[in-house]
């Protein structure tokens, strides 16, 4: 239970930051000098996620793989999440920390709006994500590194929008598509080639499956569709409508098509 201090804003991020910090997700840690110690390789890593602009929105996706060391220690976990209705974020980094600010950022929205009785606008929401990852750099230099994409339907401006960060919170606008994570570059120069403006919503979803079946290819942290466990990837939709999750009963004729002209 929260005890009331001297915060009375409508964040409940700047909440706990003010009055209640041992709350603050990974305040456990050691404060020690950066690069002292590296706990990247005894915890699970997500990997690879990216986002990209189609006609009436965004498409934003994840492969399904954790890897901790050399190791996969998870095949199936998700790495795309509901901030609000109108907005997503995607993690790759360090699975714990990266599952606790998914969390957090949750509850800021539904805290916003509760005591505002209205949504926060796309570019704050992105602002407010900017000052979690930097509260998270001081973790973050001994390798336990969160590093989303943040992406939305702007109800203002009538567009989807694409946010990425750097580790110290520097929050960028990206125009057409983005990808992070250990099969970033090669998701990105997929994502390079396919690319078109104003792409209908089945294009963009094969685009972004493609991107990752093309990142599985040359990076062995990232999965692509496992046709044989039934694992795909999770793509998630953004639109003036809200949220839509792309059916597995969808994306399998898609993944097939895709590792069999990969094979041929």
């Amino acid at each position: 239970m929260l005890i009331q201090g001297s915060y009375d804003g409508s964040s409940f991020f700047d909440l706990l930051r003010h009055d209640h910090h041992h709350l603050l997700p990974l305040q456990h840690l050691p404060q020690l000098s950066p690069g002292a110690v590296d706990l990247s390789a005894a915890v699970p890593f997500g990997t690879t996620v990216l986002a990209l602009r189609f006609a009436d929105g965004i498409v934003i996706g994840g492969d399904r793989q954790a890897t901790e060391g050399f190791e996969v220690s998870s095949r199936r976990i998700e790495k795309v999440y509901n901030a609000d209705d109108y907005s997503v974020i995607a993690i790759a980094g360090a699975a714990g920390p990266c599952l606790e600010m998914v969390k957090l950022f949750q509850i800021e929205m539904e805290h916003y709006q509760k005591i505002e009785g209205d949504v926060l606008v796309l570019e704050g929401k992105a602002n407010k994500l900017a000052q979690m990852i930097r509260q998270n750099l001081p973790a973050a230099f001994q390798g336990l590194i969160v590093i989303p994409i943040f992406a939305g339907y702007d109800l203002t401006t009538q567009e989807g929008r694409i946010y990425k960060y750097d580790i110290t919170g520097g929050r960028y606008d990206e125009r057409d598509f983005y990808s992070t994570g250990s099969g970033s570059r090669e998701a990105r120069s997929t994502l390079k080639k396919r690319f078109e403006p104003n792409m209908c919503r089945d294009m963009a979803v094969r685009l972004a499956l493609e991107a990752l079946v093309d990142a599985a290819d040359l990076d062995v942290g990232t999965a692509g569709p496992d046709i044989y466990r039934g694992i795909y990837p999770v793509i998630k939709i953004v639109t003036k409508d809200g949220i839509e999750d792309v059916s597995e009963d969808e994306l399998r004729p898609m993944s097939e098509a895709l590792l069999a002209a990969l094979k041929g």
